[in-house]
């Protein structure tokens, strides 16, 4: 067994591949992703699955940062973008549809929204926020050639590989059906990227790593490493006050997270290492709203260890064998 002794030149200034420098490297200049609500619902929202959706998901369906779905989308996407420019001047664009479930809909409907936002001036792909147990043939298929036109993106919410919590927080697929999700898209080159939350009920930190061990190995292309945010008006709420859930602390976040990120592939692509929810409907961690300073002690932790995304990724994958 080795370990990575040389942090990877691709990730540029930083200890891990960040979304924002392979999207340079791959446009040669910034690029915004424009969040978009297309007014979707879930399966395990309105009955088809389930009721209620996924306890800790907002009323906007995790779309509190996207567009107003009373606006069509095109009015989303300018409004936002010109939001963008307020603080960067230039750059391209990716359609990010995600609010709920953004291929839960007839292809039809998926065509008229997803084209929509491909002409606008700027656009350079999309990325199209989803469920493992909503991609049916026909629309894996438009899916697929969509893929040979734009640069597209399909992220998927595992969430986490254990059964026990994803039954408690109502995601109501399992795991084997997210593999045969990934393997459908995977099947046609589509980039998948991987939603994953920490601090999930009753999970410990154990539990939390081997879910992105299992990540580190499947056949996707990015993760988005999220921290679980308690909002206002969740069902996450009633779980919260029964004891179920217990709200990560600073110091083992950032801990936390560069234990994952040493057993992750060098070469996937890391979208986001924190979130934060909407201020006014935060219960907690509250220390989440300052997003930078998260980020930055992560980075610090990288380097205080002398370590790097994928350090310690070929000993996993070598055990394993």
């Amino acid at each position: 067994m080795s370990i990575n002794q040389t942090k990877p030149s691709h990730f540029g200034d930083k200890r891990f591949y960040s979304w924002n420098h392979y999207l340079k490297q791959q446009f040669g200049e910034r690029v915004f992703k424009i969040p978009l609500d297309a007014g979707f619902d879930c399966p395990n929202r309105d009955g088809h699955v389930a009721f209620g959706g996924c306890t800790f998901c907002s009323e906007r369906g995790s779309g509190d940062f996207a567009g107003d779905r009373r606006d069509d989308l095109v009015t989303q996407f300018h409004s936002i973008k010109e939001k963008m420019h307020q603080k960067w001047k230039s750059g391209k664009y990716i359609g990010y549809f995600q609010a709920y479930t953004n291929t839960y809909a007839p292809v039809d409907t998926l065509k008229n929204y997803f084209e929509k936002i491909l002409e606008q001036k700027g656009v350079v792909g999309l990325s199209i926020a989803t469920r493992p147990d909503c991609l049916p043939d026909d629309v894996v298929a438009y899916l697929a050639e969509l893929n040979e036109r734009t640069f597209l993106w399909i992220e998927l919410g595992l969430q986490t590989v254990h059964e026990k919590t994803a039954t408690i927080i109502n995601r109501a697929h399992n795991y084997q059906c997210y593999k045969e999700g990934v393997e459908k898209l995977r099947k046609h080159g589509i980039r998948v990227c991987s939603h994953i939350i920490n601090g999930l009920p009753l999970e410990t930190e154990d539990m939390m790593l081997q879910t992105a061990e299992e990540v580190a190995h499947l056949n996707v292309q990015g993760i988005k490493i999220h921290l679980l945010h308690l909002l206002k008006r969740t069902p996450m709420v009633k779980q919260y006050e029964k004891g179920l859930v217990q709200l990560m602390d600073f110091d083992s976040y950032i801990r936390l997270v560069v234990d994952q990120l040493e057993i992750l592939p060098s070469d996937m692509i890391v979208h986001r290492l924190t979130g934060d929810g909407p201020a006014d409907l935060m219960i907690g961690p509250m220390w989440s709203l300052n997003k930078w300073k998260v980020l930055n002690a992560i980075e610090s932790e990288l380097t205080n260890r002398n370590s790097w995304q994928g350090k310690y990724y070929q000993i996993e994958k070598e055990f394993q064998q």
